[in-house]
């Protein structure tokens, strides 16, 4: 590293790594300016998509502590740093890419580990993480209400078998 800025620029990428819950390498040759816009804004407020140089970038990851393929180094790269919701902004590069082909997903980074382009779209294929949340609180709502009707029953039931108990010992009684 020859010059007091590359390390300046090393240094902001390792400290963006290691604050990102994501990061995603995308290659973005042939993408305008107002295309690129247009992605960046598509990525959510929780979103960086900053234009990278390669060499800097793969020394700012190796010092995070994450290690990424060589070849996710080829050609002109940008990255995503996510520090919120990953899936809101992997749709929306999928999204975007669907649109625009020049935008390609190379790999990534989840949690410090690698995550290849496939998996990346698996990862868009997901609902947000306040949709699973709340589909998860609604099956718990439904289990906690069907042991209540559960727990009520019994004793309903108990009530009603004697009710029905003293009403043939009355008629017995009646009857003699």
């Amino acid at each position: 590293m020859a010059t007091p800025e590359k390390a300046a620029a090393v240094a902001e990428l390792t400290d963006k790594f290691r604050s990102s819950n994501a990061a995603v390498l995308t290659e973005y040759r042939g993408l305008t300016v107002a295309q690129l816009k247009t992605l960046r804004r598509s990525l959510g407020e929780n979103a960086q998509y900053a234009v990278v140089k390669n060499t800097l970038t793969k020394i700012a990851a190796n010092e995070a502590g994450i290690t990424l393929d060589d070849q996710l180094f080829a050609g002109p790269t940008a990255v995503a740093f996510v520090t919120g919701d990953p899936v809101e902004s992997a749709k929306g590069l999928r999204d975007f890419a669907k649109d625009n082909p020049n935008l390609v997903i190379k790999g990534g980074v989840l949690d410090g580990k690698a995550m290849s382009a496939d998996e990346i779209k698996k990862l868009a294929d997901l609902e947000s993480r306040e949709v699973l949340l709340s589909k998860l609180a609604g099956a718990f709502k439904g289990k906690q209400s069907q042991a209540a009707q559960l727990f009520q029953a019994l004793p309903s039931k108990l009530v009603r078998t004697v009710d029905a108990l003293r009403a043939k010992q009355d008629e017995q009684g009646g009857a003699e």
